[in-house]
């Protein structure tokens, strides 16, 4: 993806640093880490545009990479140190906020719980009312220019779906593993490319007149949007956080199938054909099948063989609800009030 434009200092500092070569100046990268570390002690939310957008840029470098960007900058210490500056009150935050919803959570009293007690306290959790309906709007209210909007939201996740949870793959074991496999190769389109889900959705976005190339809308959506996507790859890059990957996964499908079939329908509503609702049915059948695997075998099997990762289980599906929460907030808040979600006009079509 093309490097985006710059949101505050950190950003620019990054991206200026990332224009060198690796090891060409030692002394930049010492400069930037004295910045990230004075900027992010006065940054009073965690969901700040200039923090989300460095910390999205340093975790590309772990995925599709950026253009004219050195590959080498990946493993670079002094990068990974800062990158670990801004995911520490990024997770501090997370923590913070789902910290009540999780205590919350009744644990059986015998013990930790098996697979099926482990589903059936993320089923609650999926169960409760966390922001305004999204799906609902779309479904009943939502203009055609809104409805670009939210695509254009989703795209920055949507168009590499499923690769944050793949991180996870080598780091479970047994039924955990095997869950995740499963999952996974139905993300990817059993072997198909054009059933690939992100290929499904970029259908979707060609069908509203939206070019379909991964990270062309980073520069539009705002600091939620990115902190969405950065808090998979959080859970997804560290090891010690694969409890955290395993319940967000089971989360995400949890909640999905029924706001898929109200956005299928919002589509549908305003006269999309099936190319464009294809992505959103297609989410209807298999997350109703998914949320099994994902709660029981994967999640619930996780917990089965790593009982002591059950908190961070819970902790993962319950940051879903958070951001999910404040993005919906974000989202509906602008269209009650007649004002885009977006930080800039939509770009025209490619």
């Amino acid at each position: 993806m093309n490097i985006p434009e710059s949101r505050g200092p950190i950003s620019a500092g990054l991206f200026a640093l990332l224009a060198g070569a690796p090891g060409a100046d030692p002394a930049a990268v010492t400069a930037l880490h004295a910045l990230v570390a004075g900027r992010v002690s006065a940054v009073e939310d965690a969901i700040d545009d200039d923090v989300q957008l460095a910390l999205f840029c340093l975790y590309e470098l772990h995925y599709g990479g950026l253009a004219g960007v050195d590959d080498r900058w990946e493993w670079h210490p002094g990068l990974i140190a800062i990158r670990q500056q801004l995911e520490e009150p990024f997770e501090q935050w997370l923590r913070s906020e789902t910290s009540e919803v999780t205590a919350s959570m009744r644990r059986p009293d015998s013990g930790t719980p098996d697979s099926d007690a482990t589903a059936a306290l993320l089923f609650d959790l999926a169960g409760r009312d966390s922001g305004p309906s999204v799906s609902r709007h779309v479904a009943k209210k939502a203009t055609a220019e809104q409805l670009r909007e939210f695509l254009i939201h989703k795209s920055v996740y949507q168009l590499k779906e499923a690769d944050p949870h793949t991180w996870a793959i080598p780091r479970l074991a047994g039924r955990a593993k095997a869950a995740l496999v499963e999952i996974q190769a139905d993300e990817y389109g059993g072997g198909r490319p054009d059933r690939m889900h992100s290929a499904l959705f970029a259908r979707t976005m060609r069908g509203l007149g939206l070019k379909d190339s991964y990270g062309g809308y980073v520069d539009a959506v705002p600091a939620i949007s990115l902190a969405s996507v950065n808090m998979m790859s959080l859970f997804g890059l560290n090891r010690r956080l694969r409890g955290a990957i395993a319940g967000h996964l089971a989360m995400y499908e949890m909640t999905s199938s029924r706001p898929n079939q109200l956005y299928g329908n919002g589509f549908r509503r305003l006269g999309f054909d099936a190319d464009v609702t294809g992505y959103f049915d297609e989410h209807v059948e298999a997350d109703a099948v998914h949320e099994q695997i994902a709660g029981r075998d994967l999640a619930g099997g996780l917990v089965e063989a790593e009982p002591a990762l059950l908190d961070d289980v819970l902790f993962g599906a319950a940051a879903v609800s958070c951001i999910d929460a404040r993005f919906a907030t974000h989202l509906m808040d602008a269209w009650d009030n007649d004002r885009s979600s977006l930080r800039s006009p939509i770009p025209a079509a490619a």
